[in-house]
C-alpha cells in the first residue's frame, strides 16, 4: 500500500471537521428556522427560489448539498402544503412544474433574516473576517479540485 503524501493527509485531516462543520451550520439553521416552523431544508428550498421560479431538479443541483431531487420534491411538497410555495406551470417541460414561493413563504424567509444575521454576526465576529474569507477560498479551492478529480 502506498502512503499518502503530506498534502493527501492534511485533506484526510479535513474531511471529519467539514463534516462537523456541516452539522454545526444545519443545527444553527434548526435553531434559527424552528420558531417559525420551518426546516433548514425548507428554507434552503424555499431561498433557491427568491429570485426565480424553478423546477424541483433545477433547485436540486443549485443547493448541491446532496439532497436527492425526490427528497427535495417531498421538501416542495410541504412547503406548498403549507402555503409557503406553489407550482406554476413550466412552459418549457409540461411535468416539472416549476416551484416559487408565496409571499407568506417570503414573509418567513425573511422573518429568519434577523436571526439569521445575529447569529453571522457573532460567529464572524469572534472567527474573524480576514480569517473567514481565506477559509472561504481555501474550501472552494478543495471542492473545484475534488470534482476534477472524481
Amino acid at each position: 500500500m502506498t502512503p499518502r503524501s503530506p498534502a493527501g493527509d492534511a485533506l484526510t485531516e479535513l474531511v471529519l471537521p467539514a463534516f462537523e462543520l456541516n452539522g454545526e451550520f444545519l443545527a444553527a439553521a434548526r435553531e434559527i428556522a424552528l420558531p417559525v416552523g420551518l426546516t433548514p431544508a425548507g428554507w434552503q428550498v424555499l431561498g433557491a427560489t427568491l429570485d426565480e421560479a424553478l423546477p424541483v431538479a433545477e433547485i436540486a443541483r443549485r443547493v448541491g448539498l446532496g439532497l436527492a431531487r425526490q427528497s427535495v420534491q417531498r421538501t416542495a411538497d410541504g412547503l406548498v402544503e403549507k402555503g409557503w410555495a406553489e407550482y406554476l406551470p413550466n412552459p418549457q417541460h409540461r411535468r416539472a412544474n416549476l416551484l416559487q414561493p408565496t409571499e407568506q413563504g417570503r414573509a418567513t424567509v425573511a422573518q429568519l433574516r434577523d436571526a439569521q444575521h445575529a447569529w453571522a454576526d457573532a460567529v464572524g465576529a469572534e472567527v474573524g473576517e480576514h480569517e473567514l474569507r481565506a477559509l472561504l477560498d481555501g474550501i472552494r479551492r478543495v471542492i473545484a479540485a475534488s470534482r476534477r478529480h472524481r
